[in-house]
């Protein structure tokens, strides 16, 4: 089965998680149930996901933020979260 990067942007975070997450979340699964669950387990610990502004399928990791993004990522082509590092699998 081939996999899909995921960029995903929420609102209104919970204050328990990193701000680094109001850039986004980085994400390779095989599709967008696949991704929200990964999200859902490693960021915020089995709770419902905030409220959703956008989800990119199939992102271009070079149009991400190059100063901290890009920088600050793990590995995009395996199945996992790569940004925010912290909650790489």
């Amino acid at each position: 089965m081939p996999l899909h990067r995921f960029w995903v942007r929420f609102d209104d975070l919970p204050p328990d998680v990193p701000p680094v997450l109001q850039l986004g979340c980085g994400v390779t699964a095989a599709d967008e149930a696949d991704c929200m669950a990964l999200i859902r387990s490693a960021v915020f610990d089995g709770r419902k996901l905030p409220p959703i502004i956008s989800i990119v399928c199939d992102l271009d990791v070079r149009t991400l933020d190059d100063r901290h993004v890009r920088p600050n990522m793990g590995n995009p082509a395996v199945r996992g979260i790569w940004f925010p590092l912290g909650y790489a699998l």
